[in-house]
């Protein structure tokens, strides 16, 4: 299974899963990423911190940490 962390840059993935837990998943679910979602990678900084996606029509910034706990495919 690979992670959203693993994703290149102008690819298009489906959520598979989140692992984590508590507070931290629920952050991520708060932000709409959730099951079935499609992201779209758009960026990815240098040192590979943070990825900027786009999840709902709209733009976020991921830590790497956060970005390895959404499963995708």
């Amino acid at each position: 299974m690979k992670t959203l962390k693993e994703v290149a840059c102008g690819k298009t993935v489906t959520v598979k899963k989140l692992t984590g837990d508590g507070p931290v998943k629920r952050r991520i679910m708060d932000m709409g990423i959730t099951k079935g979602v499609e992201i779209y990678v758009r960026k990815v900084a240098p040192l590979g911190d943070p990825v900027e996606v786009t999840v709902r029509g709209y733009e976020l910034s991921l830590r790497k940490a956060d970005a390895e706990m959404i499963e995708v495919e």
